[in-house]
């Protein structure tokens, strides 16, 4: 079962906010310290937290709160 509490903690340090604003809304578009290269680091920061190798195919793609979430699931996290 995902630790939402670790992933929205993970999210925050790395994305440089508050983990009280990440919510089910969060993605690029809304966040503003959210650019490409905070992207691959929050990719690489996932993987080490939750010790799973997220797929390069769904690293680009997981913009959002609830893709992260989707895609961490389907990892079996």
């Amino acid at each position: 079962m995902l630790n939402e509490d670790a992933l929205k903690q993970v999210m925050a340090t790395m994305l440089n906010v508050d983990a009280a604003t990440i919510n089910e809304d969060s993605s690029m578009d809304n966040v503003p310290n959210w650019d490409s290269l905070r992207h691959m680091n929050l990719v690489l920061a996932l993987e080490e937290e939750f010790k799973v190798s997220i797929p390069d195919e769904d690293a680009g793609n997981i913009t959002s709160y609830k893709l992260i979430k989707l895609v961490l699931n389907d990892l079996g996290v």
